[in-house]
């Protein structure tokens, strides 16, 4: 169920948002408190673990065989590998409410298991690779509520599918992250508000937003609610293995605004006026920090004056949001914001008490609708709205421009990569990107410039707001998960020893886009030239919506012509023709490699595998 209350609404808006400042964009990240690893050398950190619960170095799982998960002596993973029977959930002891969890699991094929926050609410972990319609029994899916009473068919209710499949495949590695929100309840125990999954995100893809939770999900620990409650993991349902446990509990009071009071100033203020000398159009006591204390629409004043409670001594970082102008905030006497700071943004160390508080803020601009936000976070504490939440929401977001792959689909556009740099330092863009999205909501982009894949992903095709919306930069992005394949370089290059360097640039190579061609289905077959020889380049998706298969036609090839076939930390061989690479994030399976010896080399601290290629090259990426 989605909830628009107030706090809500403009939590999204200091998440993510921004805020219009002078013309300005000021993304809102006041800093917070950092968060605690769970260690993991022992299980000394839950309750009673059964024998199914170890402490392990490594875990390897095979994609074809079901419920198998394999480990390896050390620490730092926490591996259920159930027998067949006496297999038990792990309970944590420590307890949490308002909490964010991070945490990377592998499971094995066919396998199930499940994280319940506070023992009661199961965000569900699942082999779902390939599904395309996944229900709230699939991976990251928040579970249904049973009643036994109701007719069979009507028994489950209230259960959540994710968005979209944003699965792995099994033996993957995958990273789940949830911002949770405890039930509330009042002095006498009654419950006042539920509980809420305000984020879960599934290998950087959001799945969940604000799904408010109305009890216990089937299995839970009990079915009473409470204000905190262990962490608890499934453990006999099949193997899985987690590590990366990261826990921040927001479990401190939050300061609160008191004895607000309010003047409104008529005219165009640069600076902080001589209040003693200017009298106010209006005055008076609020209740809410609000600029709808006048119905002046512009060139205006209002100063805030009171107290700001503060139960935990410790530093506070606040996040102002002025629309159409700007703002300055005292806080103990002293400058939190200041005039003409853009970013509107201030961290302060407070002692517990009462402390003086003063906001001021001045609307300039006509074209915006006049609102006040500020957002604090502190000790313990979620960033939160301390002000109207109303007016804050100045106006609606731009609406995104997406694009649906329901069938075979290409755009260009450009295409920026996350985590590479180009030599000037900033995010590297493919400026001759080619991206193709399939109705198996398999898609990837090609990199016409190098005749290289540079990402594929799974679930919705791409988002294309930065491209079309107003003047745009040219540029969309992959919505569902996506797995990048390494900085782009020529797919194709050749090579005086296997230990030469691979080439950084299409210099000498003679490489030269040729397009592409279409077949029936609309799926393009890309064509370039270099080193002298032809190549036609086909991606196709594999059945099942597994990931792509790769089929490279050489004509006339030069002598020494290699394919670089992946790159990452690590690359490790597997059996029948498979590696794993960059710590367990894909798979490479070399399906025809016209009977050449693939290998695997180290170059600084990466590695890649090549391959030589002499007329055909058919290889497949399982993500």
């Amino acid at each position: 169920m989605k909830s628009t209350s107030m706090n809500t609404t403009f939590a999204r808006l200091v998440m993510g948002v921004g805020w219009v400042l002078g013309g300005g964009l000021v993304m809102a990240q006041p800093k917070a408190d950092q968060p605690a690893a769970l260690p993991l050398n022992d299980l000394s950190a839950f309750q009673k673990p059964g024998s199914n619960w170890r402490i392990v170095g490594d875990v390897s799982a095979d994609l074809n065989q079901k419920d198998v998960l394999k480990s390896m002596l050390g620490t730092g993973i926490l591996a259920n590998l159930p027998a067949k029977d006496g297999n038990i959930d792990l309970v944590s002891n420590f307890q949490h409410g308002d909490v964010d969890l991070d945490l990377d699991f592998l499971i094995a094929k066919g396998s199930n298991s499940g994280i319940y926050l506070q023992g009661r609410y199961e965000i569900q972990l699942l082999d779902s690779w390939g599904t395309k319609n996944p229900k709230a029994g699939d991976n990251g899916g928040i579970y249904e509520r049973w009643d036994d009473s109701k007719p069979d068919g009507q028994k489950g209710y209230e259960g959540h599918p994710p968005r979209q499949n944003a699965s792995r495949a099994p033996g993957l590695w995958q990273h789940l992250k949830v911002s949770f929100q405890a039930p509330r309840f009042d002095a006498s125990g009654k419950k006042i508000e539920n509980a809420r999954m305000l984020l879960v995100e599934l290998n950087g893809v959001a799945i969940h937003e604000n799904v408010e939770l109305s009890g216990p999900t089937r299995g839970a620990l009990g079915n009473n609610e409470v204000a905190s409650g262990p962490l608890r993991i499934q453990g006999d349902h099949g193997p899985v293995a987690i590590r990366n446990i990261v826990i921040k509990n927001y479990d401190k009071p939050r300061p609160e605004l008191m004895n607000l009071k309010y003047a409104v100033y008529k005219g165009k203020f640069q600076k902080e006026p001589d209040f003693s000398k200017l009298p106010p159009e209006a005055e008076g006591s609020s209740v809410l920090l609000t600029a709808n204390v006048t119905r002046i629409p512009n060139d205006f004043l209002i100063r805030y004056t009171g107290t700001l409670r503060v139960k935990e001594a410790g530093d506070y970082a606040f996040n102002l949001g002025a629309a159409g102008g700007g703002g300055m905030m005292k806080i103990n006497n002293k400058a939190v914001i200041t005039p003409g700071d853009r970013r509107q943004r201030g961290s302060i160390t407070l002692p517990a008490g009462d402390v003086p508080f003063e906001l001021l803020y001045a609307k300039m601009e006509d074209w915006a609708k006049p609102s006040i936000g500020l957002a604090v976070t502190g000790p313990g504490i979620r960033e939160y709205v301390i002000s109207d939440a109303s007016s804050a929401a100045n106006g609606d977001p731009t609406d995104p421009i997406l694009v649906d792959a329901s069938s075979n689909t290409i755009l260009r556009s450009f295409m920026d990569m996350p985590g590479y740099k180009n030599a000037q330092g900033r995010t590297l863009r493919v400026v001759h990107a080619v991206s193709v999205g399939s109705p198996e909501q398999v898609h990837y982009t090609y990199d016409m410039d190098n005749g290289a894949l540079v990402q594929v992903w799974r679930g919705q095709f791409l988002d294309t707001t930065p491209m079309w919306h107003e003047r745009g930069d040219g540029s969309s992005r992959p919505m569902g998960m996506v797995q990048r394949l390494g900085a782009p370089v020529l797919g194709l290059a050749k090579l005086s020893s296997p230990t030469a360097a691979w080439a950084t640039d299409t210099t000498g190579s003679g490489y030269r886009p040729r397009g592409y061609v279409l077949d029936e289905s609309d799926r393009p077959t890309f064509r370039y030239q270099t080193y002298g020889a032809t190549v036609t380049d086909a991606v196709r998706v594999l059945e099942n919506s597994q990931g792509i298969r790769r089929e490279l036609t050489v004509q006339n090839p030069a002598g020494d012509l290699y394919a670089r076939l992946a790159e990452g930390s690590t690359i490790a061989p597997m059996e029948n023709g498979m590696y794993i690479v960059d710590g367990k994030a894909y798979y490479v399976r070399i399906d025809d490699a016209g009977g050449a010896t693939p290998a695997v080399r180290k170059v600084g601290d990466r590695q890649e595998l090549i391959v030589p290629v002499k007329g055909k090259l058919t290889y497949s990426i399982l993500f």
